[in-house]
């Protein structure tokens, strides 16, 4: 092999969440044949079995040591080189080498409004914007998951860069759009599970609001979630007094470990997913390798990985309701639909 034919992977803010579930497969999938450098978080664990022979430098998280390893990717990388840009931006400076970048965050390229992040977290997918809205003429390819950020990011690019959609797993075990026959679970700890952090598309609140909804109806579904009472306490704060007003069998599990993950899905009956928007929805493959029914929102995200045994619209509490009611086998009453005369006897206050 000649010399310059190296791998690096630069992965300097992944730590947590989806990215770390998939980043963890593929270092771990690196070929001790291949020359391969790697540039991590300090804070993203190493996992169990990835060659030895991977060259790891561990960056700080901070702004000046960040910045420094984009330096040193500039100055280190040679023609004939290959970097994948594992954490959705692409390299500061135009590189010698090839330049791949795999794009998960939707927020860096879909019009949305960033109202209810904090302040800070506003400010950093502001500066991450324009990061990357200033540095694709330093991309030469751009991977996504799904037909969805595809078309997206082709239009952000204005058609100028390659964009390939390689979807991938840590497992590809049991995945299917459907599933024939739903497993059913003996002895659920809890009815619906949804596996998700709180930022504020996961919309948990209207999800809390349907709860409320059939509470107020008498139908009391037990619910899970995995929120981390850290991170998000205000939150968490909103879903206890609603628990407490409104006897909800609403349980925050906190945040959970990937394999923590797997094992709850079979401990419940069905997982529902009322995000507004995702880059790929890992949890609703996940959901399908488990064999497990999905209530989603009817959005294009959704439908790219599966097709949902019920949908709703993710802005209406009610439709989440009603969606719920259906997959319980719980019939939405009858409009009481009157003919004129009744009408009229109604209006005058004349028995109907």
């Amino acid at each position: 092999m000649p010399l310059s034919d190296r791998l690096f992977i630069h992965a300097t803010n992944v730590h947590q969440g989806g990215g770390r579930a998939l980043l963890h497969p593929l270092l771990k999938a690196l070929s001790g044949s291949i020359a391969s450098i790697v540039l991590l978080d300090s804070r993203m664990l190493i996992p169990d079995g990835m060659p030895g022979s991977i060259q790891v430098k561990r960056v700080q998280p901070s702004v000046i040591e960040r910045l420094k390893a984009e330096q040193w990717l500039c100055d280190n990388v040679r023609a004939g080189d290959t970097v994948l840009c594992f954490g959705n931006l692409p390299p500061l400076f135009k590189l010698k080498g090839r330049a791949v970048v795999f794009l998960q965050n939707r927020y860096l390229i879909d019009d949305v409004q960033l109202k209810g992040f904090p302040l800070g977290v506003r400010l950093r997918l502001v500066m991450e914007r324009l990061w990357l809205s200033t540095r694709m003429k330093n991309v030469d390819e751009f991977i996504v998951q799904t037909p969805s950020m595809k078309r997206l990011l082709e239009k952000k690019s204005g058609g100028k860069i390659p964009v390939r959609m390689l979807p991938f797993m840590p497992e590809l075990s049991a995945y299917s759009r459907s599933v024939s026959k739903a497993v059913q679970q003996e002895n659920c700890n809890f009815d619906f599970v949804y596996v998700a952090s709180g930022e504020p598309h996961k919309n948990h609140k209207r999800l809390l609001e349907a709860w409320c909804i059939l509470a107020a109806e008498g139908v009391y579904p037990s619910l899970c979630l995995t929120l981390d009472e850290n991170r998000f306490a205000t939150l968490c704060q909103e879903i206890a007094v609603k628990r407490q007003r409104h006897g909800l069998k609403v349980t925050n599990a906190g945040e959970l470990s990937h394999q923590d993950v797997l094992s709850l899905y079979k401990k419940v009956c069905a997982v529902i997913y009322p995000s507004n928007f995702e880059s790929f929805g890992l949890p609703l493959i996940e959901a399908r390798q488990a064999g497990l029914p999905v209530l989603a929102s009817e959005l294009d995200y959704v439908r790219d990985v599966l097709d949902p045994e019920q949908t709703f619209d993710p802005e209406s509490p009610v439709s989440i309701a009603r969606a719920v009611k259906r997959f319980m086998g719980r019939e939405e009453p009858a409009l009481p639909i009157m003919d004129a005369s009744q009408f009229m006897a109604c209006v005058f206050g004349k028995a109907a």
